[in-house]
């Protein structure tokens, strides 16, 4: 069911109001505080060591690398950056959580204050700020494997995540809808690779959302709000879309039945059910007293200096947002050609950009990439670097369009041929025997269709000015090279001079 069908539920007027957690692991060579590796698919509990087994006497040492990544992420976000950060000890019980305490940021956060900049799904010409709270560092648990066969279920431990540098960045109730949702974290996980700062391997547990959703009513003119609820570790955008969808309609009915409010019922975490396409309740959902927060005894606070900062800032570049601008203006481009090649990451960017100064025609290039270069990539598993054809040589095949010199049937011919034998596009035109009609070939040709078809220049005089279509397929047989475009305005010039 789509969010806007949601929100007509129910006798009263509805606002889904949404909240993201989203936990990034940096993409460091070891742990936050300990030298153990960060590898995926390493075997279980292989990339352990005393001090990510939280051993009596073994002391944390922070890892520089996973501030720097942090302070980066933070400055792209727009967030303000303190001149001095500092661990907290949170306390809970995991049993993969070997020290019975997390080190995390509790007052006094890495980042804060930021807002990341997204398409507004509902309208494809304005965007929406969405506020950043605050982005923290703090280190991964390890994972729980359960095993419930039949007559088994038994709960196995891996404790190689354990340490990993995980930096959670927590949004602003800002978002509407589960489709604003999707496409802040598709917006935030562009960012995040572009910084290369994560890999995002939602797969490999590099990116994990946390989805906070509640409502707010309007009865009478008064606001009331549900219970907050928090659905706990997403693991793939369609799953936080589906999510927020089910809950928001679990929310109003639950609402109409009991008439629960924020103010009469605490928050709870729920599960996402994929097989049933539901929510499930865990447990009640602890305040951060219940956590018993206090500084951590063993790390030393982190000072940032103002010049580490604004060497970081100077080394961020043009970011996402500014280029898909710029493709825009630059190259004439829609925001929807903006926002696609955008995404496909750097080294489309540039190829993009090379390939639309060779042709002069920023439109016809970005039309080009996405209909044919990108198709071809897919089918044949090239990336952009591998792709045979350079971007020189694409605009100079667009620019040959563009002049008339080749048409699009032709002009796919030859593309298709620099794909498979990787040759130049003249050398591409003869071995494909293109040859340029000289124009009193092709007024010849028209005057011999035009004389053996005298009803379709009856047709046309009386109205029918698409009668014309069937002797543009009669030129291209009897000559592939004749241009269709060059066809019909010779045919057209003809029978105007003609009557």
């Amino acid at each position: 069911m789509a969010s806007s069908e949601l929100l007509a539920l129910g006798t009263h007027p509805v606002t889904v109001i949404i909240g993201l957690e989203v936990h990034v692991q940096l993409k460091t060579r070891t742990k936050l505080f300990c030298g153990c590796t960060t590898e995926f698919g390493m075997p279980a509990n292989s990339q352990v060591c005393p001090v990510c087994l939280g051993m009596p006497g073994a002391l944390p040492v922070m890892n520089r690398e996973a501030i720097k990544l942090s302070v980066r992420t933070g400055l792209a976000l727009k967030c303000s950056i303190p001149p001095v950060t500092k661990w907290d000890r949170k306390q809970y019980f995991y049993p993969d959580l070997p020290k019975g305490y997390q080190i995390s940021q509790f007052d006094l956060p890495i980042c804060a204050d930021g807002f990341l900049e997204i398409q507004d799904p509902a309208d494809d010409e304005s965007r929406r700020h969405i506020g950043i709270v605050r982005a923290h560092l703090e280190e991964d648990a390890g994972k729980s494997m359960h095993d419930e066969a039949a007559g088994v279920s038994d709960t196995k431990i891996d404790l190689n995540r354990c340490g990993t540098p995980l930096l959670e960045i927590v949004s602003q109730p800002d978002l509407r809808s589960a489709d604003e949702a999707k496409a802040y974290l598709n917006e935030l996980k562009l960012l995040l690779t572009h910084l290369d700062v994560s890999d995002c391997e939602m797969s490999q547990g590099s990116l994990r959302v946390d989805a906070n959703v509640n409502l707010h009513i309007d009865v009478k003119g008064e606001k009331v709000a549900t219970p907050i609820v928090e659905i706990k570790n997403l693991n793939s955008f369609r799953n936080v879309q589906r999510a927020i969808e089910f809950e928001v309609q679990r929310q109003v009915v639950d609402w109409e039945d009991t008439g629960a409010t924020i103010d009469t019922a605490p928050k709870t975490t729920r599960g996402w059910d994929d097989a049933a396409e539901k929510t499930f309740e865990q447990r009640e959902k602890e305040l951060s007293a219940d956590y018993r927060y206090f500084p951590d005894p063993d790390l030393l606070p982190v000072r940032l200096p103002v010049e580490f900062v604004d060497a970081i800032r100077e080394s961020l570049g043009e970011l996402p947002a500014t280029t898909r601008e710029r493709l825009q203006t630059q190259h004439g481009i829609k925001p929807y050609d903006a926002d696609v090649i955008v995404n496909q990451g750097p080294a489309m960017i540039g190829y993009f950009e090379a390939a639309a100064t060779s042709s002069g025609d920023g439109k016809k290039t970005s039309s080009w990439i996405m209909q044919d270069v990108m198709r071809a990539m897919k089918d044949r598993e090239f990336t952009v670097e591998t792709f045979p054809v350079s971007a020189t040589a694409l605009g100079e095949l667009v620019r040959e369009v563009s002049d008339g010199k080749l048409d699009n049937s032709r002009a796919r011919d030859v593309f298709e041929h620099l794909i498979e034998n990787r040759v130049t596009i003249t050398e591409a035109k003869r071995q494909l025997g293109i040859e340029a009609v000289d124009d009193d070939a092709l007024v010849e040709l028209c005057k011999e269709l035009l004389a053996a078809n005298p009803q379709v220049v009856t047709d046309y005089r009386e109205g029918k000015q698409q009668a014309v279509g069937a002797l543009i397929g009669q030129a291209r047989k009897k000559n592939p090279n004749a241009n269709p475009q060059a066809v019909r305005q010779t045919l057209l010039d003809l029978i105007a001079k003609a009557s």
